[in-house]
């Protein structure tokens, strides 16, 4: 076959493809049909990778931390930004360095007989409640007092195992750390992705939640160490035993608004009941002491000045996130919840800009 025939054939109509649809609308719901099919792909691998992204998020939560505190040790320090978090991040290892080493071994053994001492403080509770008459029967009181145990000693493994996870902990800190000391370039690589219309908007979303989230993670760093060191200075002048333990529990479980403080409150309560009467009322003076405190004085200094979140809109999250994730998405929801309102406040504003007679009929 000569060349010139051979591209005569090649050029010669070869008919409509077998996956060609002729009518419009059959092929308009067809188009319909792959975007909800794309949509529900999307969502199952939003779900099949949502744990390493709970570990992103997680990262840039940390990385917000370092950044507001090289943005505190630059108002003592007038030295470069990178210098700063250098800075930052040798004054954290020097904590948990000491922490480790004066207090790591009294702490580890006073972990290994709380669950002995919340068990027999459970049996005294029960048997305190059939002698003023309660219908307890002896299963119940197993069944509850071994539930009981095994939560607690849930919690307090949840609590090692967010640092006992060494994989985990390890790609935290380490993107943490490449973000905080490069935000920009992180920044324009998200904002490359995007239209070029809606990237100064995203700029302006992005820069609302870093500062959001720096504030979020001062207040509560500043309420952690207050309920924690607090917390074991009043229960170590009264002689309560495991002081150093539920000081540091309560200063953990602190990161964790509404939920957090109930947990520490029971445990306090229960170790002060060990001593004795006296020694467990003191626990619960001790407890609503610190949480009035923190709820009075601490949290509305630290409110006025980040995001405003409802009780219930937390606790739902918190809900939600602990049984998806675990207790690391237990800590994480409360930022979470607040980078989303963030996100949706921004929204409302650009919808206002880009329709003035609702915001005018709004207003009205």
């Amino acid at each position: 076959m000569s060349e010139a025939a051979a591209d005569e054939d090649a050029h010669e109509p070869i008919g409509s493809s077998p996956t060609h649809i002729a009518s419009p609308q059959l092929r308009y719901e067809a188009k319909r049909a792959a975007i909800w099919v794309a949509v529900v792909g999307l969502a199952l691998l939003f779900v099949y990778v949502s744990q390493s992204l709970l570990v992103i998020f997680g990262a840039m939560v940390f990385a917000a931390m370092l950044d507001g505190g090289a943005r505190l040790v630059g108002r003592v320090l007038p030295i470069a930004r990178s210098l700063r978090l250098v800075v930052v991040l040798l004054l954290v290892v020097a904590f948990f360095v000491w922490l480790s080493y004066f207090a790591g071994s009294q702490i580890s053994q006073q972990a290994a007989q709380f669950p002995a001492l919340v068990s027999e403080q459970l049996a005294r509770l029960f048997a305190w409640l059939q002698s003023r008459g309660f219908a307890v029967s002896q299963s119940d009181m197993s069944s509850y007092a071994g539930n009981l145990v095994s939560g607690v000693g849930t919690v307090t493994r949840a609590i090692g195992g967010i640092f006992g996870s060494l994989a985990t902990v390890f790609l935290i800190v380490i993107i943490g750390i490449y973000v905080a000391f490069e935000p920009r370039l992180y920044e324009r690589a998200v904002a490359w992705l995007l239209p070029s219309a809606t990237r100064a908007d995203f700029y302006v979303t992005a820069n609302r939640m870093g500062a959001t989230m720096r504030r979020l993670m001062a207040g509560r760093l500043v309420g952690m160490f207050f309920e924690g060191v607090f917390t074991w200075i009043m229960l170590f002048a009264y002689g309560v035993p495991m002081a150093a333990l539920l000081g540091i529990l309560t200063g953990l479980l602190a990161f964790i608004p509404n939920l957090g403080a109930l947990i520490a409150g029971i445990l306090m309560v229960l170790v002060g009941f060990s001593g004795g009467t006296e020694m467990g009322l003191y626990t619960i003076f001790v407890y609503f002491l610190v949480q009035t405190f923190d709820g009075y004085v601490v949290i509305p200094l630290i409110a006025k000045k980040t995001v405003d979140l409802a009780p219930a809109m937390v606790l739902a999250s918190q809900l939600i996130m602990g049984i998806l994730f675990g207790v690391l998405g237990l800590f994480l929801a409360d930022p979470l919840m607040a980078m989303i309102k963030v996100w949706l406040e921004r929204r409302a504003e650009m919808n206002d800009r880009e329709n003035p007679q609702a915001k005018a009929a709004h207003g009205a």
